[in-house]
């Protein structure tokens, strides 16, 4: 039996390498869950998101500022949610299903205030410029396992992970998984998304306790 992974990617959209990151994404014929910051939609990468999206893509929600939420009130953790999901459905016409917190930072404030599943994953730091590319591939290759979620960035600049990307994905596809997006991930495991869990694997059941 195949085994399924998603691919996922923080802090875009952006007109530099979010299009690197679907250029090789359309090559090997493969979705992925992209997580935007609201503050980076505007009139262009609304664009892109809409390629995105016409490749089979999710766009998910990952704040409006990308700012620690452990932080703010009830009221400021709403706006950051609405504004992102409002921008994110006015480009696409769907609506975000998953949040992925900034920095991971979590509460049960915000738990009890954002109703959306909160989706973690597995990383490689690669959102810092000395983690080369070859050990970004290394890392993820390491912690891939079949209904895990696996968390990179498409931040603009990001060069080093658009280089891993080329050799994660024939990697995976030599070890015979199979790319769903995160709503994929859940449907074909058969889990339905609880709250109060931080997920980085479809199958994850311990609850998140501050």
């Amino acid at each position: 039996m195949d085994k399924i992974i998603a691919l996922t990617f923080d802090d875009g959209p952006n007109t530099v390498t979010t299009p690197q990151v679907l250029d090789i994404l359309e090559k090997h014929n493969i979705p992925a869950s992209f997580f935007v910051c609201g503050k980076n939609i505007n009139a262009d990468s609304e664009k892109v998101m809409k390629r995105a999206f016409s490749l089979g893509c999710e766009i998910h929600n990952h704040s409006k500022t990308h700012s620690d939420m452990t932080k703010m009130t009830v009221e400021e953790i709403s706006h950051e949610i609405n504004f992102t999901s409002d921008a994110v459905e006015k480009a696409i016409g769907v609506r975000p299903k998953f949040f992925r917190p900034p920095y991971i930072a979590v509460n049960e404030t915000m738990f009890e205030n954002i109703d959306l599943p909160f989706i973690q994953g597995v990383g490689a730091e690669d959102y810092l410029d000395e983690v080369s590319a070859e050990e970004r591939y290394k890392r993820i290759i390491s912690q891939s396992k079949d209904g895990i979620i696996i968390l990179l960035h498409d931040a603009e600049g990001n060069f080093r992970t658009v280089d891993a990307l080329e050799m994660i994905i024939p990697k995976l596809k030599e070890e015979n998984y199979r790319f769903v997006t995160v709503s994929g991930l859940f449907k074909e495991k058969n889990v339905t998304p609880q709250g109060g869990i931080l997920y980085t694997s479809a199958m994850q059941t311990e609850r998140y306790y501050h």
